[in-house]
């Protein structure tokens, strides 16, 4: 039997990765899974109350936050499933998820990262994934497909190459890590399965979206309030992205447009909102860049 292990990070919220171990529960077979937490630096263990729904679970406590990427990679240490399911706590998963993410993997060996069809919890008939489009390297932006359409079905029987995959809800095999290598803690927060993909494609794996299973985000459709720390990581990551996975003459004339254009719409913006707190952390995001290397663990930034 082929065993998935699914990984999720906590951080403080212990009421969602409640909901979310019941959903895996009663959505899963337990001989067929794993199932892994990593409470990532939150204030409360609650491992007793979590081993109350699922008393297989396989719980791992950090003292501090490692941020995403991180997380789901002390995640990974643990794991001995053959293939990894890595799920936000805030999603809740359906009856046939798991095994129909394992087909299509199983169908198609040539597959590196693989995302179901997401929809919003609070509205289920609304897409929110339906996989991205490649990047324009040049000013580092694509677009998701389908987001924000009514599901009528009409990605029910896709399964297709698509640009990049979802962080919310991806299943590779654990030996193509053995090529791949973990994700990327340099990122810490924001573009880190972006630049995982990519190092997939690089060992010629594909990725890949199929709308034939799917599961909610709670994500609210509302999401992209700003705030310091989303400000400076969206900042920051987006020239990191750019400079880990272009050449030079790319990064440069990416870099060009950044500063100029993009970060002073930015700073713009924020000044006319009278966010005027944020836009200090626009300049440190690129500065960051311009300081660190694009290996660097250093965040520039107090959690």
């Amino acid at each position: 039997m082929q065993i998935t292990s699914i990984i999720t990070v906590n951080f403080n919220q212990p009421e969602v990765t409640i909901a979310f171990l019941k959903s895996v529960k009663a959505h899963t077979k337990e001989e067929a899974v794993e199932v892994i937490v990593v409470d990532n630096g939150s204030r409360e263990n609650h491992v007793v109350t979590y081993k109350e729904i699922y008393p297989e679970l396989i719980y791992i406590r950090s003292d501090v936050n490692l941020g995403f990427a991180g997380g789901n990679n002390l995640g990974i240490k643990a794991a001995k499933g053959e293939f990894l399911l890595f799920l936000n706590n805030d999603t809740e998963i359906v009856e046939d998820t798991i095994e129909v993410l394992k087909n299509e993997m199983n169908q198609r060996p040539e597959i590196g990262m693989l995302s179901p069809l997401i929809l919003y919890y609070d509205q289920p008939d609304i897409i929110q994934y339906a996989g991205f489009t490649e990047m324009n390297y040049l000013t580092c932006r694509n677009k998701g497909i389908g987001q924000m359409e009514v599901d009528k079905g009409q990605y029910s029987k896709d399964s297709r190459e698509t640009g990049y995959c979802h962080g919310a809800a991806m299943m590779c095999r654990k030996s193509d890590l053995e090529i791949v290598g973990l994700m990327a803690e340099h990122f810490f927060l924001y573009y880190e399965e972006l630049d995982w993909c990519e190092k997939f494609k690089k060992a010629d794996k594909l990725i890949w979206f199929t709308g034939k299973t799917k599961i909610y985000h709670k994500e609210s459709i509302s999401v992209g309030k700003e705030s310091i720390i989303k400000t400076y990581f969206m900042t920051r990551n987006r020239m990191l992205f750019i400079r880990r996975n272009t050449g030079a003459t790319n990064t440069f004339f990416f870099s060009i447009y950044y500063i100029l254009f993009a970060c002073s719409k930015q700073i713009l913006l924020s000044f006319l909102k009278g966010r005027l707190s944020l836009i200090k952390w626009v300049f440190k995001g690129v500065l960051w860049n311009l300081t660190n290397s694009k290996n660097s663990n250093k965040l520039g930034f107090k959690i």
